[in-house]
């Protein structure tokens, strides 16, 4: 399922931004591009475009005739979608409305929303993923070749090479190691990074020419690929040294429409990223035998891991860190989601990468400030969701200095665990027997024999010791245990009874 304002995130900024978030939970089905001249608005269910609306009087009819269709949202141009009265009319019926940049063509905007909405129907089929737009993108590689009459490469933002052209065999090393490689080589970023190349391709949209650089890298004609303002990535062709001013505009023409299939590919990156944190949040939540949960998770036993960034990050912000670490880091594909606040991992008790000693060594080595609380083995789908309390329960142990971190297992941290159930069972607003009777004791006449009584039953048998954390004399221990045996009922040689008190002493510093 995808609603409008999830295709807003997944498209991102460049085109799109939600006006009215309206009632947001509507699935978006298909689009329909609807005819001013005719009263259909597609199906329930369909994210409706205005087409060739006049002004405000149309858009804000066109808004009442998609909200009694039951429309999932429309989209209409910014102009359009920032009149006031359009927004009213939105808002007072509570439909998604979404504005279009001026710059894109209706034809594009259907053809790049249903190729998200078809991966959101289907984020694991191969017909309705990325394939068809890698093809595409190829093919686009050989357009660009065919007007520059050189080889060239489309990579995005981040160096990585999205496809290359037919006939790379008379091209210098860098090009063949980006090519085998699928990345630019870090030695030959360092090179135009010092030259300022990807400055200028994030400030850019004019193609520019880069010279010949050391150990046989020959001149790069770069092309920046935008959408609406946002750097998405780069056509790169090997040339001998200029090219005409043609050539130049047709490579800008190519790279207009390379962004939209960018911009398509990214977009269906994240439906597809998000189908896959909706259904692992699924299986961790609640296991559903009659309603199996299809994640693909590596050979158990698993565990499930409860994760901590510092504060300044909100939890989508720790999400995307801990997917980014863990993929600089080797593990390929991460099995991470947030549930109830809390950033969760499912890892594996084998070795390497996605492993609970491989995700341990990280955090201690290279994640100053972060947490990982490992929940009990999983071996089975059954056994996910009780792991995943006991990984967010020893978490919040460890953030309040109850147990160890910022490395911990639930095996190793067993007693803790027991006592904080035990301690939260408690009510201490109703704290009965002995107890009771020192704390008011305390209260009334200013003295400490509660945290005396603490100290000496943590320490049993050793009373240099208790004194020694009290600051105090033995002697005058032993005086303060005379006075709370004289004070309170106590029978101190009862285990149980001794155990009941350290349970109701650590239920009041813990706190309502």
């Amino acid at each position: 399922m995808i609603t409008a304002p999830d295709l807003v995130v997944a498209v991102g900024p460049a085109l799109f931004e939600v006006v009215v978030a309206g009632q947001g939970d509507t699935e978006v089905r298909d689009v329909f591009l609807a005819d001013p001249q005719e009263p259909a608005t597609g199906h329930p269910g369909d994210l409706v475009l205005g087409l060739g609306l006049r002004g405000p009087e149309d858009a804000v009819e066109f808004v009442e005739r998609c909200a009694a269709g039951n429309a999932s949202g429309i989209i209409l141009r910014t102009t359009l979608a920032q009149e006031t009265a359009v927004i009213a009319a939105a808002e007072r019926w509570s439909l998604t409305l979404v504005a279009l940049q001026p710059s894109v063509a209706w034809a594009h905007v259907v053809w790049l929303l249903r190729g998200v909405i078809d991966r959101a129907a289907a984020p694991d089929s191969p017909v309705a993923g990325d394939a068809g737009v890698h093809q595409e993108l190829f093919a686009l590689a050989d357009a660009a070749r065919a007007i520059v009459d050189a080889p060239v490469t489309i990579e995005d933002n981040q160096s990585r090479v999205l496809a290359y052209s037919s006939g790379q065999d008379l091209t210098d090393p860098a090009r063949v190691s980006t090519i085998v490689g699928r990345r630019v080589p870090p030695e030959v970023v360092a090179h135009f990074r010092a030259r300022g190349i990807f400055r200028r391709l994030a400030r850019s949209s004019e193609p520019f020419l880069v010279p010949a650089g050391p150990n046989g890298i020959r001149p790069r004609l770069v092309v920046p690929v935008r959408a609406g303002g946002e750097w998405l990535g780069s056509i790169w062709a090997v040339v001998d040294g200029p090219v005409s001013a043609e050539v130049m505009t047709e490579l800008s023409n190519a790279a207009s429409v390379l962004a939209l299939h960018l911009l398509r590919l990214r977009a269906q990156a994240d439906v597809a990223r998000r189908s896959s944190i909706d259904r692992l949040r699924t299986l961790l939540r609640q296991f559903s035998p009659d309603n199996p949960v299809d994640v693909r998770l590596p050979p158990q036993p698993w565990r499930v891991i409860a994760l901590s960034s510092p504060e300044e990050y909100d939890v989508p912000q720790q999400l995307d860190l801990w997917e980014s670490a863990g993929r600089r880091h080797g593990w390929s594909d991460p099995h991470l989601a947030d549930l109830d606040g809390t950033v969760l991992a499912v890892v594996t008790d084998a070795e390497g990468p996605g492993s609970w000693p491989w995700l341990a060594k990280l955090v201690a080595d290279h994640a100053k400030g972060s947490i990982a609380a490992a929940g009990g083995p999983a071996r089975g789908p059954a056994d996910l969701p009780s792991s995943r309390a006991e990984a967010v329960e020893l978490l919040g142990l460890v953030r309040r200095g109850v147990a160890p971190g910022p490395v911990l297992r639930v095996e190793e941290a067993w007693h803790v665990l027991t006592v904080h159930r035990a301690v939260m069972s408690l009510d201490v607003n109703k704290m009965d027997g002995p107890l009771a009777t020192l704390l008011r004791h305390d209260i009334e006449h200013d003295t400490g024999f509660v945290e005396t009584l603490q100290a000496w039953l943590e320490h049993p048998g050793q009373p240099q010791r208790a004194a020694r954390e009290l600051h105090l004399h033995t002697n005058t221990l032993r005086h303060r245990m005379k006075r709370i045996g004289e004070i309170a009922a106590l029978d101190l040689s009862d285990p149980v009874e001794r155990l009941a008190l350290q349970l109701q002493i650590a239920t009041v510093r813990t706190g309502p």
